[in-house]
């Protein structure tokens, strides 16, 4: 995970007596105008920058007697709910020699039984209540923290109360039973297994030269597979009672609650926690600055890409004060720049790199920060990617950026915190939560979005490009530098050496290098004069129950428009009309599915895709053409402040799409070094091979042919794509989120009833691609290491699409995963994870997918696979347990509360009705079949559809596999 300052620091408002202040301050300062007080303005300046950033007066921050932090912040998105977080200053990097990997299984113990609630009974709580185990009930180790996940509803008595106490009992109830101890070391052995592979062998190959002389790069949070499987009960004990104690660990509560109530709460439930008798010192271990250079190249057979990372380390610098923040901004304003450079460089017809996105941030551990690089090299063109990437990072230290390039950043990073200060009373409480849980374990400020904004406002303008460019020289050193560079093993493939890899690096000082240059950018994407003439609406629906009005224009297109106040900064877009790729044969088919990423990229007009980025800067639009399988339309999102120029944006991708050849050589080299080695990874095998699978073959299936896209005539693909955008009377237009409504008919009229038409209706076509039938079995070997994957689909038409038998499908996938869960993970400890999925479509058929997937050991998937198929069986004889069918009712009932509060929710199911010719009363008949399932409606559905003698099992297993070590 990259952290950064500004993903923590956009949330609540500031006190009025505080800006009142700062502003009266900022006035009387103004004022005086003599040279006498244009020191005193100075003076005072610099006394104001040096005040302590506040903390967002809504949070309420307090400490136990105990030592226990705490944080408390009433925020009602969404209702009725709390985020709950204990975090632990604890992890991997504590660990004894005896311990490796025992902060992480520690985690694991928390729900394997504590004092109040046993084995089992955690869980069972939770999941009456709604939460989902894995998808909203969860925990994360790293070095050096442990943090435990836990949303609460808060709108049925005593939930409030049992959530805490559960978090109580994971803080110092843990019970660590022998017997529960050794069922889950097949669990995290099953976990470390998963992360094996070519990246985690190329890891444990550079990370003693990336952190070399640090402790971290021997504390690896997994641990050791032979420490896992025979540590001594004692040992893991013995870590919980040192390092699990209230001096280390906060609570956390964000959500829809009585701050004072919730405080009360605290106390009483965390208070009684004992405070710990001479505690071990918590240490924080350091990694050492490095005088030369340190370079580490490494391959593996399995590696799909050459990927590259850089830094240049530096010390942290805590962020305390006006001056510290002003000073993140001007960081943020370089890597902004500096990533417009790299994006532009990307866009060229032979790219030097598939992609290279730098930032200035934390490096593993609390000490340093480093200005990082992570770039994609094409396999063709290693040394020239890697020569680009430095002298990138010499011109800036060189020359520096220039005045246009800092007017954009600007816009863009005050268009960032501005958009947050808008959201402040709509954003989400998980959004919230970690922002407390990284002021306490890292001291990341916290202030309010309105503080933060306002400051900002105030301050960007007189960061100048001087400060700007003295900045980023400073980084770029001689000293303190680490690259590594990783890749694969293949013929014609030559990675540089250590010593060839500092050299190349070291030379970019050297390069004959000029100042970045640019041309002037158009101001608007179309002119005033060529504005469209206005059309009409000829015609008005409202659907008053569900909140949306249908218009139809003077051209035919149709527009959906929903006004919401979910989101005060947000509108999301979405047209269709159906046809899609199935109209076109076999052999178009790369093209035509290809050519709306190659016009996204190529830009508008006679604006190429580079000044499109530019001219798009400080402007919050997102809108992008498709063409699937079944349908052409554009999806995306805007402000209601950009409305028009979204708006625009769409007219021209319907009237004129840029042919750039550039952007076509760009996008073919690009998709050529992401797609050409990914059969290499056995994971990325596996999934292509299954998709084909299912799709009996079809080149419309798994990953794109990258002789296919070498030779694909790019012209015919404009033409395909001009015919699926010709006719806006076939396409359905929707808006939802907060826009003004008068407003938005003028512009309707303006850009999509201008649109071109005529009276062609089209349909997809029924390509004849189905799941194949009866019993299929496929084994593919693919892989080094002992990990095997295993995918279980029962698939197949549907002789007339069925709500009902939808909901129960849905059922079935969530009944299973709680059987699959209890049964191979909890009792067999023989998976990390395991799924149930169901998918049901009403095209080109109505046709379903039950899909149950794990990856295991290669010498247990039979034994697996068997206990999957006999609790698929309990379920067609009718062994359905009616309270795991009412958790999954709740969760389903929890989740669709959350969801109808969220624009997407509105536009994914206001879409859904048009496309699939639904009724809106449709809506709320589902609704209640899911409240009215029965157990023997799962039933039923399970003998349906799920036929246990004619299922596709697919099954990946490394390639020195034996039939004995299978198990067979």
């Amino acid at each position: 995970m990259i952290n950064s300052l500004k993903s923590y620091l956009k949330v609540g408002t500031v006190s009025a007596l505080f800006l009142t202040t700062f502003f009266a301050c900022k006035t009387a300062t103004v004022q005086t105008t003599d040279t006498e007080g244009a020191k005193v303005e100075e003076k005072t300046a610099g006394a104001e920058m040096k005040m302590p950033i506040p903390i967002d007066e809504n949070v309420k921050v307090g400490t136990l007697s105990n030592g226990m932090k705490y944080y408390i912040h009433k925020n009602a998105m969404p209702a009725n709910r709390v985020e709950l977080r204990l975090a632990v200053n604890a992890g991997s990097i504590l660990e004894d020699e005896d311990q490796q990997g025992l902060a992480h299984f520690t985690e694991h113990m928390a729900f394997n039984g504590t004092t109040n609630f046993k084995k089992n009974d955690l869980i069972d709580n939770l999941e009456t209540m709604g939460v989902r185990f894995g998808a909203d009930l969860n925990a994360y180790t790293s070095f050096d923290e442990t943090v435990y996940m836990l949303p609460i509803p808060t709108d049925s008595a005593g939930y409030v109360d049992k959530g805490l106490l559960i978090l109580k009992d994971w803080a110092s109830g843990v019970l660590f039973e022998d017997e529960e101890i050794d069922k889950e070391r097949g669990v995290v052995i099953e976990e470390w297994r998963r992360g094996k592979g070519a990246n985690e062998r190329m890891r444990t190959k550079y990370f003693p030269t990336l952190l070399k002389g640090s402790h971290y790069a021997e504390r690896l949070p997994i641990g050791k597979k032979e420490i896992l499987e025979s540590f001594k009960y004692e040992t893991i004990r013995n870590f919980y009672k040192k390092w699990y104690r209230p001096d280390l660990m906060a609570i956390v509560a964000v959500g829809d609650i009585d701050v004072a109530e919730m405080e009360a709460k605290i106390k009483e439930t965390f208070g009684s926690i004992p405070k710990v008798k001479n505690p071990a010192e918590r240490k924080n271990f350091k990694t050492p600055l490095n005088k030369e250079p340190l370079a580490k190249v490494v391959s593996d057979k399995e590696a799909t890409a050459i990927q590259l990372q850089l830094y240049y380390k530096m010390p942290k610098k805590a962020v305390t004060t006006y001056a510290d923040l002003k000073e993140n901004y001007t960081s943020e304003l370089i890597t902004t720049m500096l990533n417009a450079r790299f994006e532009e460089l990307q866009k060229q017809a032979s790219p030097p790199f598939l992609y290279s996105f730098a930032f200035q941030g934390d490096m593993i551990g609390r000490d340093l920060d480093a200005l990082q690089l992570y770039a994609g090299l094409r396999e063709d063109n290693i040394e020239g990617g890697l020569s680009t990437i430095t002298q990138e990072f010499e011109r800036m230290k060189r020359f520096g950026f220039t005045t246009s390039e800092l007017d954009r950043a600007k816009k863009q990073v005050s268009k960032r915190y501005e958009k947050a200060y808008k959201e402040q009373d709509k954003t989400e409480s998980k959004r919230i939560v970690m922002s407390y849980v990284y002021n306490y374990l890292e001291n990341q400020p916290i202030p309010s979005a309105k503080f933060e904004y306002e400051f900002l406002e105030k301050n960007l303008p007189s960061i100048t490009l001087e400060q700007v460019n003295q900045m980023a020289k400073s980084w770029v050193t001689e000293e303190n530098r680490v690259a590594v560079l990783t890749g694969m093993e293949k013929e014609g493939v030559n990675l540089p050496s250590d010593d060839k890899l500092v050299s190349i690096w070291n030379e970019a000082a050297k390069a004959d290098l000029k100042a970045y240059k640019e041309k002037e950018i158009a101001t608007s994407l179309i002119e005033e004069v060529n504005i469209p003439k206005k059309g009409s609406i000829t015609n008005e629906v409202s659907n008053e129950k569900m909140g949306y009005t249908e218009f139809t224009l003077s051209n035919g297109a149709k527009v959906i428009l929903k006004k919401t106040d979910f989101k005060n900064d947000e509108i999301l877009v979405s047209a269709y009309s159906m046809g899609g790729h199935s109209l076109y044969e076999d052999k178009d088919y790369i093209a035509v599915s290809n050519i709306p990423a190659i016009i996204a990229q190529s830009g508008i007009g006679e604006l190429s895709g580079s000044d499109m980025d530019k001219f798009m800067t400080g402007k919050t639009i997102r809108i992008s053409p498709y063409i699937s399988q079944y349908s052409e339309g554009m999806r995306g999102s805007t402000s209601p402040e950009d409305l028009e120029t979204a708006l625009q944006l769409m007219h021209l991708y319907f009237t004129s799409p840029r042919q750039d050849k550039d952007a076509v050589a760009s996008f073919v080299a690009t998709q050529k070094g992401f797609y050409q080695n990914l059969a290499s990874n056995p994971n990325y095998y596996f999934y292509d091979q299954y998709s084909q699978l299912m799709a009996n073959g079809s080149i419309r299936s798994g990953f794109p042919k990258v002789e296919e896209l070498e030779k694909t005539d790019w012209q015919s693909a404009y033409k395909m794509y001009n015919e699926r955008f010709a006719n806006a009377a076939d396409f359905t237009f929707f808006f939802v989120g907060n826009f003004d409504e008068e407003k938005m008919k003028s512009l309707l009229e303006t850009y999509i009833a201008t649109l071109p038409s005529t009276d062609k209706k089209e349909n997809f076509k029924d390509l004849g691609i189905r799941s194949p039938k009866g019993m299929v079995e496929k084994i593919y070997k693919k892989g080094s290491e002992p990990q095997s994957n295993v995918r279980l689909s029962f698939a197949g038409e549907m002789k007339q699409y069925n709500p009902k038998d939808e909901a129960s499908l849905n059922a079935l996938a969530g009944l299973l995963r709680f059987k699959l869960i209890e049964k191979l993970r909890e009792e067999k400890g023989g998976v990390y994870s395991a799924g149930a999925y169901t998918s049901v479509d009403k095209y080109p058929v109505p046709n379903y997918n039950v899909m149950i997937t794990f990856p295991c050991a290669p010498e247990n998937v039979d034994d697996l696979i068997a206990a999957s198929i006999e609790e698929v069986d309990k379920l067609r004889n009718g062994d359905v347990d009616k309270t795991d069918l009412e958790k999954f009712k709740e969760a389903e009932k929890r989740k669709n509360e959350v969801e109808q509060t969220q624009n997407k929710y509105w536009l994914s199911t206001l879409q859904g009705l048009y496309y699939y010719n639904e009724t809106p009363e449709s809506i709320e008949k589902n609704k209640s079949i899911l409240n009215d399932l029965t157990v023997e409606d799962v039933q039923n559905a399970a003998k349906k559809y799920l036929d246990t003698k004619a299922y596709i099992k697919a099954v990946l297993l490394p390639e020195t596999t034996t039939e004995e070590d299978k198990g067979e």
